[in-house]
């Protein structure tokens, strides 16, 4: 059985993860698509494509990307190289103390450059990337002409 895991699932945005496919065929050419929807509802993936290991795994901490969004071993590669769907937008996290950006992970099968809703992933997981830890207290500043937000730890 195929499975895409990410480690830790929850964690703060500046903090590497590890992502690991395992269960697949040695050498079997996969897919790996991380994908988000920002707080205005736009789209934002990266894909990369891998051979597996011996073993039937994928580490993209490991294992060079053959290609995709990137080629090489970038063990955050899927999180750095996210792309708007729409040309133009940036990715920029609005509401950084409500909630976190919810990454999604995918294994596809051979190499997928476009992927549709008849598209079935064979494993997926969620990421949940936070912007402010817990217990985070943010203040706004107002003073004259100065404007700007101080994070204060707990």
């Amino acid at each position: 059985m195929v499975e895409v895991t990410v480690t830790p699932r929850s964690s703060l945005a500046d903090r590497p993860v590890q992502v690991l496919a395992r269960g697949l065929s040695p050498s079997q050419l996969v897919t790996l698509r991380a994908s988000l929807t920002d707080e205005k509802g736009e789209c934002f993936q990266a894909r990369a494509f891998f051979h597996a290991d011996g073993a039937g795994e994928v580490d993209p901490g490991r294992h060079a990307a053959v290609g995709g969004s990137y080629t090489g071993v970038w063990p955050m590669g899927l999180f750095w190289f996210l792309q708007p769907d729409t040309l133009f937008r940036r990715l920029v996290k609005r509401d950084v103390t409500g909630s976190p950006f919810l990454v999604r992970l995918e294994v596809f099968d051979g190499a997928c450059l476009v992927t549709g809703p008849q598209d079935q992933p064979l494993a997926s997981c969620e990421a949940e990337r936070w912007y402010v830890g817990p217990g985070v207290q943010r203040v706004l500043i107002r003073e004259g002409r100065v404007r700007g937000a101080l994070f204060l730890p707990p």
